[in-house]
């Protein structure tokens, strides 16, 4: 059985980050990346719809060590992808990274000290053996996104499609389209397919928070004239970070004033009688993410006549579109249903820990990474407020923290272990329905560090590059043959 010292799972944005972390500062570690696809980039290599983008800037939803040099600072999706390739490709990642591997089970094995990972491959299973396991495998599951029920979607004569599969050389020109749903991918897809569909309508149950912003950072084009490159990305991205830190501390700290303050922006773009009908949602600013129009394209759309919003429930559909329980229908000849995500835990592995099987869901989440009484795990989990890779970037940090810390002491297993009292709370404070829907299956966050899930950059930053590592971290030599809950052999720090 081949042995590494790291397994890395995902070559996603995450997955790469951790491999150049990895080299830099833990490269006496071996280390493999085994992804499930065939490709490099996750999210942006399985999305294909039509002006897939980032809904964060690149300034931060780049890596921290390689520059975003395109003008765009909201980029579209090949141009993320390439972003991701080109790190793999420049610090030799690429040479490390096992595809059409697909993880299926992980067992800790305590008189070894390891993780035994199995994978499916070429239609058989293979074993790989690691001292540490990092999954950066993303939070949701590729094969099937998330599509209603739709009364009577079956007597439909046109095409039903989500956009996380969208069909090669898909003809909408000239078509009526339906957009199903009011999120980011909504949002996205709305202005593009209107650029040659006969008519789009985004078609929502209720409002959504909605902003727009140009898709290139002025200040960040003109650094990067005066300064060097590196130099010129980091103020930006510390820009950036302290931007949107200020404006989602504002915004739950006085959410009426954020709300006048988004509704006030919407109105340099569309008429009072539309922001009210379909701009306003009920819940307040960041409860959910707020939805990205770069250079206001969807309110363009929406003036220029080639596409609405309509709100309102479906009642079912019929043979040429949808009825509404408005009693209302929409004639169209493609509905997509950008109707969200199917939440999925670490890729839905399997995992064990000396013959007994682990539920994460029973676990408290251990510096939003890491996870009560399981040795030598990690996953990375970004942001829901920010950028994802801001979050992954430290997640990475704190790993190498963690494996040169075991090394320097001669220890061998890392656990968190829950000290005193804490109360449980729901992973994610969010309201979005591809949240909600999956909560259940996430671990708990506590309510006192370090079990509290932070999404405040700042905060995570002192935590976790510059905090402790023994914070109800049991460093310890597990004794062979013995359960590694609660039974190693715990060796003083």
């Amino acid at each position: 059985m081949e042995h590494v010292d790291v397994i890395v799972v995902g070559a996603g944005i995450s997955g790469i980050g951790a491999g150049w972390h990895l080299q830099n500062k833990a490269p006496d570690r071996s280390y493999m990346i085994l992804e499930g696809r065939g490709a490099i980039g996750g999210t942006w290599d399985l999305f294909r719809y039509p002006g897939i983008r980032s809904d964060s800037d690149m300034y931060t939803l780049g890596y921290s060590f390689e520059p975003w040099t395109n003008p765009k600072a909201i980029a579209d999706g090949p141009s993320i992808k390439a972003y991701v390739e080109g790190v793999a490709s420049k610090y030799g990642i690429d040479r490390h990274i096992r595809f059409n591997h697909h993880v299926l089970a992980a067992r800790w094995d305590s008189g070894a000290a390891r993780w035994i990972v199995t994978a499916r491959t070429e239609g058989r299973e293979v074993e790989y053996s690691c001292n540490f396991l990092f999954m950066c495998s993303g939070y949701y599951n590729y094969a099937r996104g998330h599509m209603p029920d739709f009364p009577c979607a079956e007597s439909f004569r046109g095409q039903l499609i989500h956009p996380q599969f969208w069909p090669d050389k898909l003809d909408y020109a000239g078509k009526r389209v339906v957009v199903i749903g009011s999120g980011a991918t909504a949002v996205t897809l709305v202005p593009e397919l209107a650029k040659q569909a006969a008519r789009v309508t985004m078609l929502q149950r209720s409002p959504t928070y909605v902003v727009s912003r140009p898709s290139e950072d002025a200040i960040a084009n003109r650094l990067r004239t005066l300064l060097p490159a590196k130099v010129a990305y980091g103020i930006t991205r510390w820009k950036n970070v302290l931007f949107s830190l200020y404006f989602f501390n504002a915004a739950r700290k006085h959410p009426e004033r954020a709300k006048e303050r988004v509704l006030t922006m919407l109105a340099e773009h569309l008429p009072s009688e539309t922001i009210a009908r379909h701009f306003t949602p009920r819940y307040n600013v960041w409860d959910q993410r707020l939805c990205l129009v770069p250079d206001a394209d969807m309110f363009a759309a929406i003036k220029g006549g080639r596409a609405d919003v309509v709100t309102d429930r479906i009642a079912r559909f019929d043979e040429g579109g949808i009825v509404l329980e408005s009693g209302a229908r929409l004639d169209a000849d493609i509905v997509v249903s950008a109707t969200g995500l199917e939440l999925q835990l670490l890729s839905d592995v399997a995992f064990s820990v000396d013959g007994r099987a682990v539920n994460l869901a029973d676990c408290f989440s251990y510096k939003g990474m890491m996870y009560s009484d399981v040795p030598n795990l990690a996953s990375s989990f970004g942001y829901t407020n920010a950028s994802w890779t801001l979050k992954a970037d430290l997640t990475c940090g704190y790993v190498c923290r963690l494996l040169n810390t075991l090394k320097k002491r001669g220890l061998r297993q890392a656990t968190p272990r829950i000290a005193h009292d804490v109360e449980a709370q729901p992973f994610l404070d969010f309201t979005s329905g591809y949240v909600t829907r999956a909560l259940e299956r996430f671990p708990k966050r506590g309510n006192r560090a370090p079990w509290r899930v932070h999404q405040n950059y700042a905060k995570d930053l002192m935590a976790l590059r510059f905090g402790s590592v023994d914070d109800e971290m049991e460093f310890s030599n597990p004794a062979p043959g013995r359960a590694a809950v609660g039974q190693g052999e715990r060796v003083p720090a």
